[in-house]
């Protein structure tokens, strides 16, 4: 079949793509000839490449005995009647409206061959929404909470097939519970667009594949057929960073106004502190050794000198002064503070050793500040482990991710889950003797250096501390 086409815009050069690209099974379409009265509309000025017949008017088809079916796209129907009224008996004549028949079988070809058009149409455009521009996890959900369908970015943080979520109950797959979500924490969001028939939203703790929390927020959207409620889609952003970012703000906030506070109080003890532990150690000086006043002067120098301590690492909290940054290479950091700890390690009986990647790249970092992280980590890894444990310093670069990575395991006693949660808030210890500022001023160093520092721990087998540190963008 010959083609002609009236009216070159781009209705015309989809029309030309449709005809090169859909294979015909029964008839063989070829467009032959393009008029159109603009010399630059872009179906002229392609059927001119393809060296096809081109004019300004379409009365110049007629006298072509080669043209079988003629095409108007101008969107004229006057044009399309005199076409009617000139053309042959032999040729076929089509207008705009019935030609858009081609893009709907198109659309219809490239989505599903075997349904009807209707349907592909809002298949396709059901999973390009769900699976290509929603970028959240999106799930339908019946009425009875069996999930209906489920998008791949769901799936894919599920670690689930399609058919092992399909069918199922959205709280089994979700929450791995028996029952619906119910109460103040987990209030059920298809349970209220039921009652009410209006949209809900939620926020949910969720467990991925791995079996973690990831706080969702969801938002629950009616499902109507011919105004019947048939179920609902449930459209979860997880908002866990955001939640973290949040507590990680409030943090800091809390972190400054104690620091604040402790200057405050560390300078005003300070004073009347070295007063007591003077006045102690001259009145001992007078008196014979042994005696009860001499023994009882004795417990008071030195709790006035454990005071002092406690006021030393409240101005060292407090102060977190800016760090001094210059290149340097983190495998000699991490083998000094090695030197500096092995005594402590040798003391207790504890195998202290270190497995470091070679060739790391130098990093921008305030050497002294970095080994007093690394030895405060050592010393309570140290402190944790008993006689005959092993203690593991390893550094590793990711060159992906352009970080290099410092961990600290031990063979020790652990942290309490309950505890994980505060190691690193000022004053918080489970140590007899400790201040509970070490592992905040800790936390403070790594995030001057633009790094994070985390914790993972087993009770009664280990503790692993990571700290990571960028090599771009940790020198403000």
């Amino acid at each position: 079949m010959r083609i002609a086409i009236v009216g070159a815009g781009n209705k015309s050069l989809y029309l030309m793509d449709i005809i090169d690209k859909y294979k015909f099974q029964i008839i063989s379409p070829v467009v032959v000839a393009v008029a159109d009265i603009k010399n630059d509309a872009p179906g002229l000025v392609k059927a001119r490449e393809r060296g096809l017949f081109v004019t300004n008017d379409y009365n110049d088809f007629f006298k072509l005995d080669t043209i079988n079916l003629i095409i108007e796209l101008t969107g004229n129907l006057d044009i399309h009647n005199d076409i009617l009224s000139k053309k042959n008996n032999e040729t076929r004549a089509i207008a705009h409206t019935t030609a858009l028949l081609f893009w709907e079988i198109d659309h219809a070809a490239q989505r599903h061959n075997k349904t009807n058009q209707e349907l592909s149409e809002t298949l396709a455009l059901y999973n390009v929404l769900i699976n290509g521009l929603i970028h959240e996890d999106v799930v339908v959900i019946g009425l009875d909470h069996k999930i209906i369908d489920i998008n791949d970015t769901f799936l894919e943080k599920l670690g689930l097939t399609r058919d092992e979520a399909i069918g199922h109950y959205c709280y089994e797959i979700t929450h791995h519970n028996s029952i619906p979500c119910s109460g103040e924490e987990h209030p059920c969001p298809l349970a209220k667009v039921i009652k009410t028939g209006n949209s809900s939203r939620a926020t949910h703790i969720h467990q991925d594949q791995n079996g973690n929390n990831r706080h969702v927020s969801i938002s629950c959207y009616p499902l109507l057929e011919k105004g019947t409620l048939k179920g609902v889609i449930e459209v979860s952003k997880d908002i866990t960073k955001d939640i973290a970012f949040e507590k990680k703000m409030m943090q800091q906030e809390k972190l400054v106004s104690i620091g604040r506070l402790s200057a405050g109080v560390a300078h005003e003890i300070n004073n009347p502190l070295t007063t007591i532990l003077t006045s102690a150690m001259l009145i001992q000086e007078d008196l014979e050794e042994g005696t009860e006043i001499h023994q009882e002067l004795a417990i008071i120098s030195n709790e006035a000198l454990r005071c002092r301590k406690i006021v030393k690492s409240l101005l060292d909290f407090a102060r977190q002064t800016k760090s001094f940054k210059r290149m340097d290479d983190l495998n000699e950091v991490i083998n000094e503070s090695l030197v500096l700890t092995r005594k402590q390690a040798k003391f207790k009986d504890v195998d202290l050793s270190a497995n470091l990647a070679q060739g790391l790249p130098p990093l921008a970092i305030d050497r002294d500040k970095i080994q007093q992280t690394l030895i405060n980590l050592t010393l309570n890894a140290i402190e944790a482990t008993p006689s005959g444990g092993k203690i593991l310093l390893s550094s590793h670069y990711f060159k992906e991710k352009n970080i290099i990575e410092i961990k600290v395991s031990d063979t020790g006693d652990g942290i309490l889950p309950d505890n994980l949660l505060k190691i690193f808030d000022p004053f918080f210890t489970t140590k007899k003797n400790g201040t509970g500022l070490g592992l905040a001023i800790t936390h403070g160093i790594i995030e001057q250096h633009g790094g994070t520092i985390s914790v993972n721990s087993t009770p009664g087998k280990g503790t692993n501390f990571v700290v990571r540190l960028p090599l771009q963008g940790n020198n403000n």
